[in-house]
């Protein structure tokens, strides 16, 4: 017996819930695929599927013996795909879908020398802060901050999305620097407006209490990049993620405040609708992200100067309607 096409067989019956659909999948008669399986079977001296006309169904024993087999197989297929990328190149087009602002800010310079290393491969890239769906749109990868839909996909961690809260230091000079989550609350707040609770800013203290910073903001818009310019320009105190605003803090043209405190740390993943049969094209790229970000992405190894003024920020002059 071929046991590795046996094993192939039995996780083909299961998958496609009969089996002469697994037959069909390795060119087989129905009759020949049920002598694989009875096979391992009899081999084993157990029962791993029970079988009707209409069903198949995994017995416990079978189901534990289906797990390792898939892992097993896909041990072999990944095996096998190495061994055939070492002589070969990547090639085609390969399709990138990823957040606005990370994709400008900080994609160019990846794709740049993913280019000059494969130049069998063609890049589309596509920015968007919606959700793109990859099998439908035949995006190849996506780049995804935070939370993940419950999916079929595979997701690969590429770098933590930390938050920071920070000024100009034209606008702490006129408005003075905020101490507490207090003061946050009646600064001139800019916020993203697609975040999930864009109006609430959440920090915890060396206590792990948490402090919700919401009420109303002076500028929402649904661009980070936005939301940067204006901070720059002292319109107000921003919350966003570090590879927005970690250069500028490091050049001194913004000011971290309130570094006793710390948010709710977000992740950056790629995702692609199967770790098996992978492109070479979609590795090799999968490679270079890796490398370029990390868990000290470029972004946080930067020197930020934070806040040393303790002039208590001014009170708001509130209107009446």
């Amino acid at each position: 017996m071929d046991r590795l096409t046996a094993l192939g067989v039995f996780v083909a019956a299961v998958d496609e819930g009969s089996l002469a659909a697994a037959a069909r999948r390795f060119g087989l008669s129905p009759a020949m695929a049920g002598k694989y399986v009875s096979a391992i079977e009899a081999e084993l001296n157990v029962r791993l599927l029970q079988r009707t006309t209409r069903r198949l169904s995994l017995t416990d024993i079978g189901q534990n013996y289906y797990q390792r087999c898939k892992q097993i197989l896909d041990a072999y297929d990944e095996a096998t795909r190495e061994a055939a990328d070492a002589h070969g190149s990547a090639r085609g087009v390969l399709r990138i879908a990823a957040p606005v602002t990370f994709g400008a800010m900080h994609l160019g310079g990846v794709v740049a020398r993913y280019l000059d290393a494969h130049p069998l491969v063609n890049i589309e890239v596509s920015l968007s802060d919606r959700y793109v769906d990859l099998l439908e749109t035949g995006v190849d990868l996506a780049v995804r901050i935070g939370r993940l839909r419950d999916s079929g996909l595979v997701a690969r961690r590429l770098a933590p999305c930390r938050m920071v809260v920070c000024a100009s230091p034209a606008y702490l000079e006129r408005h003075g620097t905020p101490q507490t989550p207090d003061d946050l609350r009646r600064a001139e707040r800019l916020t993203f407006s697609e975040a999930v609770s864009a109006g609430d800013w959440t920090l915890v203290d060396e206590q792990q209490r948490a402090h919700v910073i919401d009420g109303p903001c002076r500028l929402a818009a649904n661009n980070t990049q936005m939301l940067l310019a204006a901070a720059l320009a002292g319109a107000g105190v921003a919350y966003g993620p570090t590879f927005v605003f970690g250069e500028q803090i490091a050049l001194g043209k913004l000011v971290t405040l309130l570094p006793a405190y710390h948010a709710s740390e977000l992740t950056i993943q790629a995702v692609f609708p199967s770790a098996r049969q992978m492109p070479l094209k979609v590795r090799h790229f999968l490679d270079h992200l890796t490398t370029a970000f990390g868990d000290d992405p470029p972004w946080d190894r930067l020197d930020a100067p934070r806040a040393t003024t303790t002039r208590r920020p001014r009170a708001r002059p509130r209107t009446s309607g």
